[in-house]
């Protein structure tokens, strides 16, 4: 068990240093997925500011949602995101998939994010 934590954190340490060389200053939209829920932000790290999230715990979300870990709702909270970072001024950002495969709710996500306007 222990090993595969390593093996999971080498994983988004290379992937975050990939983001850095190829983001050119660009915020970095970083997802995290959990058994029940799912949550999404757009990250300064250059200054080490939150300038948007989403997640399924939101209130204007949660009531629409069937459940917080599925497809359906990682689209929705895409769709939010994209829409929240539009209004802080917001059009390119680099994906940050962290440790999870570009599969299911992380691809539904992005999917959604594209779909409200983000370009990335």
């Amino acid at each position: 068990m222990a090993r595969n934590l390593k093996v999971e954190d080498r994983r988004k340490a290379r992937i975050r240093r990939s983001i850095r060389a190829r983001g050119y200053g660009k915020p970095r939209l970083s997802v995290f997925r959990s058994s029940k829920q799912i949550y999404a932000q757009i990250i300064d790290d250059t200054k080490g500011v939150t300038l948007a999230a989403a997640s399924s715990l939101d209130k204007d979300v949660r009531d629409n949602l069937k459940s917080g870990a599925n497809v359906e709702a990682a689209r929705t909270i895409g769709k939010q995101l994209a829409e929240r970072a539009t209004k802080a001024g917001i059009k390119d950002v680099v994906f940050d998939r962290g440790a999870y495969m570009y599969h299911g709710r992380v691809k539904a996500l992005a999917e959604g994010a594209r779909e409200g306007g983000l370009n990335f």
